[in-house]
């Protein structure tokens, strides 16, 4: 009897547990992130990652971040991630308000197709020249995990100081986060890096106009500069290890402390970025942080579209002082060839890298 009673709990759990997962689309949950806080979900898509991306797209869906950020329980190594990315975290000295999460524990099951998908989305892609966490495939999946839903925004007072952080992923950009808790319906799609330039229809002013500055022959001292020197006492952390994984420790105040009550919390990937590379990817990286935290008035407001822009940029005119011959974004953007001449590089770099933020990393202006 005791048996038949603990098997009938343990089928009524299982049960419960089932009725619990919402089926759902990408573009739903972009249409209300808050509204599917802390629900266990399950989605399909194409998941990309790239250089600061690790996301399940959503085609269609009409918003300027069309995409989840995907993060892994913590303790995964999961290989599969974002090359380099940011996050922005109240310091200690933080003077504005900072709630108090509390979020369930996700478990993930690391059966064969989480174990394959992982292997896909860390494969390499075989590119001559530069480029940057550039991967061979994507990938479409059924994706199940818990959903963290928020308003994202970096809000200042008057005098341009933050006041309040939220948003998840790369930059805080993302109003919604899913921590994977299984993965199935795996398939692969492997990314054509022979193409070279961009699809039809895809137009662009020149790079100039859309950096927001006619000014770029600095921009790569600018973004190394933004880490300040060694032992400065700055705010900016800088870890070499993955940004693929929910850690509880990034909500909340950080326990160090900062000249403007911002931690700017660098992970680069060193398994990704060997050699000079990591010296590119630092750029990127550093204007990112020189944009956040000292704003030409031109980009106070500026969304993750333009900052992306200007990072990508950046990190391209790193790789040309350091005579890198031919620079690709990661999908097969080809975004420098030493052989164009400088008006090519206005129209080329800007058609390409429009088309790569629009198709690849699924943002709009």
């Amino acid at each position: 009897m005791k048996r038949l009673l603990a098997i009938g709990i343990l089928s009524t759990v299982s049960c419960t547990m089932h009725a619990q997962v919402m089926d759902t689309t990408v573009c739903d949950v972009l249409k209300n992130p808050v509204s599917f806080n802390g629900k266990i979900v399950r989605l399909k898509g194409t998941v990309f990652a790239g250089f600061d991306q690790f996301i399940v797209k959503g085609d269609g869906c009409g918003q300027h971040v069309s995409a989840i950020w995907l993060s892994y329980p913590e303790g995964t190594k999961g290989k599969a991630g974002p090359a380099a990315m940011l996050q922005l975290q109240p310091a200690r000295n933080f003077s504005g308000t900072v709630a108090s999460i509390e979020r369930a524990p996700i478990t993930l099951d690391k059966s064969k197709d989480f174990k394959q998908f992982d292997s896909l989305l860390s494969t390499p892609a075989k590119v001559s020249g530069m480029c940057l966490g550039c991967v061979r495939y994507e990938v479409s999946a059924t994706l199940i995990g818990r959903l963290d839903g928020i308003e994202p925004a970096i809000q200042r007072d008057s005098a341009g100081k933050i006041t309040s952080i939220s948003g998840f992923g790369n930059l805080n950009a993302y109003g919604a986060r899913l921590v994977i808790q299984s993965v199935a319906n795996v398939t692969p799609q492997e990314i054509d890096y022979a193409k070279g330039g961009v699809e039809a229809g895809t137009t662009a002013t020149s790079v100039a106009q859309e950096f927001g500055s006619s000014d770029l022959q600095g921009a790569a001292k600018r973004g190394i500069d933004a880490f300040g020197k060694e032992g400065d006492d700055n705010g900016v952390s800088v870890g070499f290890g993955g940004g693929n994984e929910y850690a509880a420790k990034s909500e909340g105040k950080n326990g160090a402390s900062s000249p403007d009550g911002v931690i700017y919390d660098c992970r680069f990937d060193m398994d990704r970025l060997k050699g000079t590379s990591l010296g590119v990817a630092m750029a990127h990286i550093g204007q990112h942080i020189a944009d956040l935290r000292n704003p030409d008035a031109a980009i106070k407001t500026a969304g993750l579209y333009q900052l992306e822009f200007r990072g990508s940029i950046t990190g391209m005119l790193s790789a040309i002082s350091q005579g890198q011959k031919s620079v690709t974004a990661p999908g097969g953007y080809l975004l420098w060839n030493s052989g164009w001449s400088n008006e090519s590089f206005n129209t080329n770099t800007a058609a390409a890298l429009t088309g790569f933020l629009a198709k690849e990393a699924m943002l709009s202006k």
